[in-house]
């Protein structure tokens, strides 16, 4: 392991606990890299997922990155229905946690329960919580503690890692 990769799962396994994860995520513990994935329900490796996705969402959801303020379709969706991950296709949020906060990107103030976990990340001069999709891995967003009540939270999500289902229309089938 690298120096820097353990300094960081050291300060990781420090920053979980003070970003208050709530009752419905689960907190990844990585030594650094992309390892914690292999323990994932679906995992499969990057190249599978690249085969699988456009280029833009395999980047945000298995490359990290973040796609620009007010560029999805999902930031002003307003219809009743269910978010699922664009990758695996897994139910992570429901319209009636979805709010308006003027960042750009789609956030709710609750994920469904289960369905997300977190990691600590290191990249800007504060450390932030990201927070994944618990079944594939993919990255949807970041977490903060500045969201409406019941929870305060607030899960900042990238577009392109999410589909939107209208309530009426059925769900897609899990991808195995």
């Amino acid at each position: 392991m690298k120096r820097r990769d353990f300094v960081h799962s050291l300060l990781g396994l420090a920053a979980v606990p003070l970003a208050g994860c709530s009752d419905s995520t689960v907190p990844y513990f990585s030594s650094g890299g992309d390892d914690w994935r292999k323990e994932l329900e679906l995992y499969k490796p990057k190249e599978e997922w690249r085969a699988l996705l456009p280029l833009p969402a395999y980047l945000v959801l298995f490359e990290e990155e973040t796609e620009e303020p007010h560029s999805s379709y999902l930031y002003e969706e307003v219809r009743t229905g269910t978010y699922v991950c664009a990758a695996c296709f897994l139910p992570l949020f429901t319209s009636e946690t979805k709010y308006e906060t003027g960042t750009g990107w789609p956030s709710f103030w609750a994920p469904i329960e289960g369905r997300l976990g977190t990691k600590p990340d290191f990249q800007l001069a504060e450390t932030r919580i990201e927070y994944h999709c618990h079944r594939c891995g993919g990255h949807q967003g970041h977490v903060f503690d500045d969201g409406p009540l019941p929870t305060g939270k607030r899960y900042c999500n990238n577009g392109l890692s999410l589909l939107f289902v209208p309530q009426g229309e059925p769900l897609p089938e899990l991808r195995t």
